[in-house]
């Protein structure tokens, strides 16, 4: 198994050093073991079957952001560029190349020609434009989306094979945003639907796979789409893909999801927990790791609330959790600990672990200071009130449960009383966005520190209720400057004032750890850790 090593993403010329990412980190690769055909090389046909472990209740690639179902759905879109995993780089998909001003205020981009999408429809730059349009209105489930286009000033159909995107202020970030599912491109008729019936239904795409039925909470399925033959220039294998059929079946309990992977009823599963680790290594199973860059999972804090809103309780919420004692007790084998809000994956991550550091005495002599003083069952209390708060929590990772019970004990530990929510997965966004939550158990996965401004600037979505001040500042002035040291200085700052004043509460960093069947070749990772399965055959 490979270790997980620290590192600093690389630099160089100005614009293409803001859009690296995390180095590839994968444990014992899918390659061919000799159990395809009698050559050992990939063939093409089959059925892969997938076990996930929750469904989000969508399948428009453009509003999804729970891995669970990106796995799926990102199957059936391409994008105007791709984002190599193992040096960062962004390359060629459905645009052949790309022009950037100076400032990083106008991206043109070189369509492909003869791309269609699987309606037999062209796709055109007044479609990419039709995208881009509409991203504002897809409502609380395209906050990612949204927050990527946050600034556009005006989408602009050129010729029919180019495309401009012109922001107010310089948007570095945009090109690597490209790359990503959240701007996957659908097809005109898809884009005139209304975002609640594009989740229910799917949508048209140009993808290497088409959506052939969806049952919420139960499956979905895909079929590959004959005659593709525009894929990712990271891709090894042109035209279309191997596989001639996926089906994602949703089984929540890990135990029934890795039982039915020994058992053959199926071919992979996601979310491997620790206590699955043992009985899935060795024999017939592969486990592929990879730690996702972005924001950690951790404690969302509604900043707005009384309680909240005094910087010591949240310090003092800070200080209680033992991260190490979670990361090594429920997560997968080499999961780290949180070192800051950010992965140690992503671009420009700072190492704030001093910040980070358990310490209950610290917790209490903050609550204290903040007039919060121990009762008789050990709970503190203030002015006749308890000290008492509700975490909201959602089941798309089996460690999600346990990991939030072993904080409640911590903060338990420092006088703090914690009630466990969980709702439904397809929630999440409407939770955030309604605002009726004290905490909230989250992460979001980017390959790009600008995945700060979208989650905790108090201009966009501002899910948390932060106050505006100087995070806005450093958080706006990142994502405008082409000037990568300025970039990192500003990065580092925003990750300091996020952390030094608890608006968030750091856990644990995600590592997706999937399991296939020897079977299953050539099942890679995404710059984002999730996953691309055109080039993967059954054998």
């Amino acid at each position: 198994m490979t270790a997980f090593p620290d590192f600093r993403s690389p630099r160089g010329a100005a614009l293409s050093a803001l859009l690296t990412t995390s180095v590839l980190l994968t444990a014992c690769g899918s390659g061919s073991d000799g159990s395809g055909d009698d050559s050992g090389k990939p063939r093409s046909g089959g059925t892969l079957t997938f076990a996930v472990g929750s469904d989000a209740g969508c399948v428009d690639p453009q509003q999804v952001g729970s891995n669970e179902s990106i796995y799926s759905v990102r199957q059936t879109v391409d994008s105007l560029t791709d984002q190599d995993p193992e040096t960062g780089k962004i390359v060629p998909w459905l645009a052949k190349s790309w022009d950037i001003n100076s400032d990083a205020t106008q991206f043109t981009f070189h369509l492909r020609p003869g791309v269609t999408f699987s309606d037999g429809s062209k796709l055109t730059s007044q479609v990419v434009k039709d995208n881009f349009d509409a991203v504002p209105k897809l409502g609380a489930l395209g906050s990612l989306a949204q927050g990527y286009l946050s600034s556009v000033k005006s989408t602009t159909a050129v010729d029919p094979l180019t495309v401009k995107v012109t922001f107010k202020e310089p948007n570095a970030q945009f090109l690597q945003a490209t790359s990503t599912h959240s701007l996957g491109i659908e097809s005109s008729a898809s884009v005139q639907r209304t975002p609640q019936r594009k989740c229910s239904e799917g949508v048209i795409g140009t993808g290497p796979f088409v959506l052939k039925q969806y049952v919420q909470n139960q499956s979905i399925t895909l079929a590959k789409r004959a005659g593709y033959d525009w894929g990712s220039s990271l891709w090894s294998k042109k035209g279309e893909a191997y596989l001639d059929k996926l089906v994602f079946k949703v089984v929540p309990e890990p135990g029934v999801r890795a039982g039915s992977l020994q058992s053959g009823q199926v071919d992979a599963i996601s979310s491997v927990g620790k206590a699955n680790e043992a009985a899935l290594k060795g024999g017939q199973v592969t486990l592929l790791r990879r730690a996702n860059p972005g924001v950690v999972f951790g404690l969302g804090i509604n900043n707005s609330r009384p309680v909240l809103k005094d910087v010591k309780v949240r310090q003092a919420i800070l200080a209680a959790v033992d991260r190490k004692q979670i990361a090594d007790t429920v997560f997968p084998t080499g999961t780290k600990p949180a070192t800051s809000v950010l992965a140690h994956t992503t671009p420009d991550y700072t190492d704030l672990s001093a910040d980070l550091a358990v310490d209950a005495a610290k917790a209490k002599s903050l609550l204290d200071a903040a007039g919060w003083k121990p009762g008789s069952d050990g709970i503190r209390a203030k002015g006749g009130k308890k000290l008492s708060l509700v975490i909201s929590w959602f089941p798309n990772a089996a460690t999600n449960q346990p990991a939030l019970e072993l904080v409640q004990q911590q903060l338990k530990a420092v006088g703090i009383d914690v009630t466990l929510k969980q709702n439904q997965v397809s929630q999440f966004a409407t939770t955030l966005q309604g605002g009726d939550f004290d905490l909230v158990w989250g992460n979001v996965t980017r390959a790009d520190p600008d995945i700060l401004r979208s989650s905790f600037s108090s201009k966009l979505a501002n899910f948390y209720r932060l106050p505006a001040g100087s995070l806005d500042t450093a958080l706006s002035g990142q994502a405008a400057t082409t000037d990568a040291a300025k970039r990192e200085q500003l990065v580092d700052e925003a990750q300091k004032l996020i952390v030094q004043n608890a608006y968030n509460v750091p856990v644990v960093e995600l590592q997706t750890q999937l399991a296939v069947t020897k079977k299953v070749h050539d099942l890679a990772f995404d710059s984002g850790s999730r996953i691309q399965l055109h080039d993967t055959w059954i054998g």
